[in-house]
């Protein structure tokens, strides 16, 4: 029941900050099956989603949510239930999502491209009950070790039930999680975020109100669904809280994408920097008429000048909105009326006025205006500790409630903010964000190696790939292919594999003794 205490492994607001953000109206106690069942109805005769020559009203999503939320309900599953969601880009996706806030479960979002060490990581972190995806050989290993998960539910399952009923009237407290989100985080498999539904409703309402969404507005959703941005910065929840409509793309290469935004007369687009670099320099650019995006939003890595200056070309009408944000709460936004200075050089401000934002040293000290300091937030829509850790949590929190992000940034005289880099052992390749110590771990049980530094390396369009480097047992001998199927063969997911492997004999240490991982950078680069 609502006001029963927080969940298991959640760390709840301070309550002086939670009457705050409520006083506020940033929280308005509502949950997301409360909000949307409104959004369905009102906006019933109008257009919600549109796949491939599949369009679906708001009327026949939320027939088609509520029928699923019934079933799910008979099928075993109740309120706090946490499971496990494993789908690519595709309209069951949005059902499921939105069926299992009708019955207060939790869905953990996976990415299509994790493997059995993730999948089997979040089960066991959470006690997941349920596997929904399109993997079921992949779900019956990971239940083999994991007797909690009861219940593996393939696509074809989760289809519309045109005789479907309405769910029991589950009661839902607004300060539980909606959504259990997955951080970027250095320290091995991604933490897990919890997300409530207060906070996130906010979330969505104050990104789409910095990007002017109205009824007639029109998403192009291609980037993975269970990221935070199309999700919710406005993404989905944003975009349909307003009747707008969303085009889900299934691919993300230009001959696909470019059509969809002709066809649809898409006005917002939402990438990362490495699909607009592919999308531009193929010749489709020049065969569409992409005349109707009002806005190109550009998060996950930095959008370089010279790709701001072409993609103002390809799209003549298009406001290029360069963001920052994190899983885990604080969105930044470059504003249509701010100065060039601050729309071409920095990623804005922060979108709410009680978003407090600190740049700090490594005492966690605030550095002056100018220099470079770590990111430490906290606010209305940031959590207040990973789910279920700890020890992590007492690390990277500070004792009154700030994260520390491990990004750099600079403080610009106009206020805005300029991202200088990262503390955290990242490589960023393409906005995916992957652990270094996570694949040096795994590489360190090959039996040829003796030590690694996984280091990235500059690429032009992902903007970083991964390097591992490694120093080889006596006599031992390794090629990257031997080792990707190695890594492969533990389960990891393909997208976090080395793509240049460097044999050394040893390597170079900092003042310290500790691996230097930025000499290392800089020579391979």
């Amino acid at each position: 029941m609502p006001g029963q205490g927080p969940l298991d492994g959640v760390v709840p607001h301070p309550p002086e900050r939670a009457a705050l953000y409520r006083a506020r109206g940033y929280w308005q106690d509502r949950t997301l099956a409360e909000v949307f069942a409104e959004v369905f109805d009102r906006h019933r005769e109008r257009v919600a989603l549109l796949t491939g020559d599949r369009a679906l009203t708001y009327g026949e999503l939320g027939r088609w949510v509520t029928g699923l939320a019934a079933r799910l309900h008979r099928m075993g599953l109740r309120r706090r239930d946490r499971v496990v969601v494993h789908l690519p880009n595709r309209p069951e996706f949005v059902a499921l999502y939105f069926a299992l806030q009708w019955i207060g479960a939790i869905p953990i979002l996976a990415l299509l491209p994790h493997r059995r060490l993730e999948i089997d990581y979040f089960v066991r972190l959470a006690e997941a009950v349920a596997y929904f995806g399109t993997d079921l050989e992949l779900g019956r290993e990971v239940r083999r070790a994991n007797p909690c998960l009861r219940w593996l539910v393939p696509p074809g399952e989760l289809g519309p039930d045109p005789d479907g009923d309405r769910p029991p009237a589950v009661d839902v407290d607004p300060d539980d999680p909606c959504v259990l989100l997955l951080s970027g985080g250095t320290t091995g498999i991604p933490k897990l975020i919890p997300r409530t539904h207060n906070d996130y409703l906010y979330n969505s309402r104050a990104a789409a109100a910095v990007q002017d969404i109205g009824p007639d507005a029109c998403q192009l959703a291609v980037l993975p669904l269970a990221h935070n941005m199309p999700l919710a910065c406005p993404g989905v929840q944003g975009f349909l809280l307003h009747g707008a409509r969303v085009v889900i793309g299934t691919s993300t290469r230009a001959t696909d994408v470019l059509p969809l935004i002709e066809r649809h007369r898409v006005t917002h687009v939402a990438a990362v920097p490495a699909l607009y670099i592919r999308w531009l320099a193929d010749p489709a650019c020049g065969h569409h008429d992409l005349s109707s995006v009002a806005l190109l939003q550009s998060g996950g890595q930095r959008l370089q000048p010279e790709v701001r200056r072409r993609l103002a070309e390809t799209f003549p009408n298009a406001f290029v909105q360069e963001n920052f944000g994190m899983s885990e709460g604080t969105l930044f936004f470059v504003r249509r009326d701010d100065p060039e200075e601050v729309r071409m050089e920095t990623v804005g401000r922060p979108i709410c006025p009680d978003d407090e934002v600190r740049l700090c040293d490594e005492e966690g000290r605030e550095v002056p205006d100018g220099e470079v300091g770590e990111l430490t937030v906290r606010g209305p829509y940031t959590l207040c500790g990973y789910y279920r850790a700890p020890e992590h949590n007492a690390r990277v929190f500070t004792p009154d409630g700030f994260y520390r992000s491990g990004d750099l940034m600079r403080r610009h005289p106009s206020g805005a903010y300029l991202v200088e880099g990262r503390i955290k052992d990242l490589i960023n390749r393409g906005g995916e964000k992957i652990s270094a110590e996570e694949i040096e771990n795994l590489i360190l049980t090959h039996p040829a190696v003796r030590n690694v530094a996984c280091v990235p390396v500059p690429d032009p369009v992902l903007g970083e790939r991964m390097c591992a480097c490694v120093v080889l047992h006596e006599d031992a001998s390794l090629t990257l292919e031997a080792l990707a199927e190695y890594l492969l063969g533990l389960g990891l997911a393909r997208f976090k594999l080395p793509e240049r492997l460097e044999v050394m004999s040893d390597f170079p240490l900092s003042a310290f003794g500790k691996v230097s991982k930025k000499t290392l950078a800089e020579r391979l680069a």
